[in-house]
């Protein structure tokens, strides 16, 4: 039975398609990426980000973002997003039929520098042209924050700045700010530190966060966030991604563990786990190694016996 205290209902976005494909080693066929997109729809995910329009050069995985997304069967009712670094990024978006964008600043000057080559303030002056762009052409935008819980350089980084960055962003227009655990070092007792900063700077901040399972702290982040009373969370098909600055950790939070903890707690996602399974085991196929998803290991365990 679900605790008052707790949210009817949860948003979920699966991010797998582009934050857990874009660090792949093996170059994943374009008709595997489209396959993955439809079965994410297929499932009920309300929100997909399909891919990412950046320089093939530095995201080789992300070079096929125009065929991806001309290839996709679109589901009434589901939203499919696209990362954009820059105008030519938002113009491809626009041109793909994106329903939504994302942006991506860093809450720590020296990841923002490694990441995407601009200081905080240079990538918050160019995303207030693309936010301002993307809105005229009737795209919703989200923002990402990276690095809010730890920087793999500089350590621990204040809720403060945490705070102030995450109204910067709202300020551009963007609908919702997605509070990023980017290395996996969130633990539970940080979660209310950061979301009572951002709330005294921005009462009504509307907000979501993103959580990577490297030290196996996402669930229990994700329960303390959901005391806190936030709504949307982010999570990767089988957990699929990484991050480049964290080499051999566990990736994205597992879309499948989110959902079946979710259940647990009688909180309504429209997601089906059954139809999650099946896309998860198509991409396993795909990328060539076993995903880190514990619910999804523990059906292909129950399967075989």
């Amino acid at each position: 039975m679900r605790r008052p205290s707790l949210p009817s209902r949860v948003t979920v976005v699966d991010v797998g398609p582009r934050d857990g494909l874009q660090n792949e080693a093996v170059s994943v066929a374009t008709v595997d990426k489209i396959a993955l997109v439809d079965a994410l729809s297929d499932a009920g995910l309300p929100v997909v980000e399909v891919t990412a329009f950046v320089s093939a050069r530095w995201v080789p995985q992300m070079a096929d973002a125009s065929e991806v997304f001309a290839g996709i069967a679109r589901r009434p009712g589901t939203r499919y997003s696209a990362l954009v670094p820059n105008e030519r990024g938002l113009e491809r978006a626009i041109a793909a039929r994106a329903t939504d964008i994302a942006v991506f600043a860093a809450a720590s000057e020296t990841f923002s520098r490694r990441n995407i080559n601009q200081g905080i303030d240079e990538s918050l002056r160019l995303y207030a042209i693309v936010c301002r762009d993307a809105m005229a052409a009737g795209l919703n935008v989200r923002g990402y924050l990276s690095t809010c819980f730890g920087c793999p350089f500089e350590g621990e980084v204040p809720p403060a700045r945490v705070a102030a960055l995450t109204a910067r962003l709202l300020d551009l227009g963007v609908s919702e700010v997605s509070v990023s655990d980017t290395i996996g070092v969130a633990h539970p007792g940080q979660v209310p530190q950061v979301l009572d900063a951002i709330r005294a700077v921005r009462p009504d901040a509307p907000l979501a966060l993103h959580f990577h399972d490297t030290r196996g702290t996402a669930l229990a982040n994700v329960l303390a966030a959901l005391i806190e009373g936030v709504a949307t969370f982010d999570a990767s098909a089988g957990g699929l991604g990484g991050c480049p600055f964290a080499p051999g950790a566990a990736g994205n939070l597992a879309t499948e563990d989110l959902i079946y903890a979710l259940d647990g707690l009688g909180i309504a996602t429209g997601v089906s786990l059954g139809a999650l399974l099946v896309a998860s085991r198509a991409i396993e196929r795909a990328v060539g190694h076993p995903l880190p998803s514990r619910y999804h290991r523990a059906a292909a365990s129950a399967a075989r016996s």
